[in-house]
């Protein structure tokens, strides 16, 4: 049986969870399709919420989104993931059924506007507070450029500190067997937090 990609192992494992009517969210939009897959995913009477810090990561979403006339199923925030308490409505807190992070940088942007470790792990946390009961988190983390060793490392660590009666978590490996290849971590809510 062929291996999938990081990407596409972390879309099987959100789709396994989503269903009509859920609210998911893009933590990270980048060029926006974690956040096409989420809004089609959801279908009509879901929603999804998305973050990032540049203007050219919502608009690169937007413009797919409305190819797809699915941009009614999406709210953008020009905002930092670690903000996700502070900006989403209290209505979600506890009801979000899938969180999508892709650290790193916008792909075809700039390289030095990088996901950083200390805001990563804010967001982190806030998700587990927002996530439903059985919900689940993705994060695709990339060890291989600068400040990306260091967030991927501190971010293993950060799961492995996870009480095992409320999350199980799994490591993904990259089909390259390298240091610097990308990984994959998915949490899955098992009790609820609040």
């Amino acid at each position: 049986m062929p291996r999938i990609s990081l990407v596409d192992a972390a879309k099987v494992a959100v789709k396994a969870h989503l269903r009509q009517g859920d609210i998911a969210i893009d933590a990270t939009l980048g060029n926006g399709y974690d956040t096409l897959f989420l809004a089609e995913a959801v279908g009509p009477t879901g929603h999804v919420f998305g973050f990032d810090v540049q203007r050219q990561a919502l608009a690169s979403s937007y413009q797919k989104l409305l190819a797809r006339d699915l941009q009614r199923r999406v709210t953008l925030f020009l905002s930092s993931h670690a903000e996700l308490l502070e900006v989403l409505p209290e209505r979600v807190l506890g009801k979000v059924a899938a969180v999508m992070f892709n650290l790193g940088y916008l792909p075809g942007g700039d390289k030095t506007l990088i996901t950083r470790t200390d805001s990563t792990l804010k967001a982190l946390a806030a998700a587990c507070r927002l996530l439903a009961k059985s919900g689940i988190i993705t994060v695709l983390a990339y060890p291989g450029h600068a400040g990306g060793d260091d967030e991927t490392e501190r971010l293993a660590e950060w799961m492995r500190r996870l009480d095992p009666d409320q999350f199980k978590t799994e490591l993904v490996l990259s089909r390259v067997d390298k240091p610097g290849a990308p990984r994959l971590f998915i949490l899955r809510k098992l009790a609820d937090l609040l």
